[in-house]
């Protein structure tokens, strides 16, 4: 059955704004161009703090370069709640450790699924011990990434961690464009690959393989 995650989040945020509360969110951001859209969304609504935890992005000054635009774009922007960041430390060996066995898989597959569940499973245990209302990540902004995958995985861990995950579909009702015009409005970095190894190496095999066309 097709669910309709956007949906879904309307309505819980509706049910929110009725009972006149302001629930703490921990939002994981894989990057700040895709935070830009879902700050905006959500920021009247909850009391938001952004969970930059993202082992999977490779190399080391990638990582820390998107962090900054983050931190930058959380500076910039005039939320009406006050949006707060929450960081940890950059721990590589923890996306290589479950990607093993999975060096081969395209964009898309199997590693990726992997690496949704990582990031996600770690924000919901840092919900838990912060005792915050909701977790959910920003990931289904991307048009390339499978949110039936990431909803799926963030209503396993709301019941294995006993934390509200807010479904959603942030790509929808133009969001991912949204991000764009963010992004060119507060003068983001936007990267040009997901961010792990094997993403920056098909997209380097994606720009060789254009260099030639345009060459014939």
């Amino acid at each position: 059955m097709n669910i309709n995650y956007n949906l879904e989040m309307e309505k819980e945020i509706e049910k929110i704004k009725s009972e006149g509360r302001t629930p703490t969110l921990l939002l994981h951001s894989c990057c700040g161009p895709c935070s830009t859209c879902v700050i905006e969304r959500l920021s009247d609504v909850f009391k938001i703090i952004v969970f930059y935890y993202n082992p999977n992005i490779y190399p080391e000054e990638e990582y820390f370069k998107r962090k900054e635009v983050e931190l930058d774009f959380i500076k910039k922007y005039p939320a009406k709640i006050k949006v707060e960041f929450l960081d940890c430390d950059y721990n590589p060996e923890e996306f290589e450790n479950i990607a093993k066995g999975y060096e081969h898989c395209r964009e898309g597959e199997e590693r990726c699924y992997r690496c949704y569940n990582l990031r996600m499973e770690e924000t919901a245990k840092v919900a838990k011990e912060h005792n915050y209302d909701y977790f959910t990540t920003t990931l289904s902004v991307s048009p390339h990434k499978n949110s039936k995958w990431i909803n799926e995985i963030g209503f396993k861990l709301e019941e294995k961690y006993g934390i509200k995950f807010l479904a959603s579909d942030f790509k929808k009702k133009d969001g991912y464009k949204r991000s764009i015009e963010l992004s060119c409005k507060y003068c983001l970095y936007r990267q040009r690959y997901c961010g792990c190894v094997y993403s920056l190496a098909e997209r380097l095999e994606q720009d060789k393989k254009e260099v030639l066309n345009e060459s014939k």
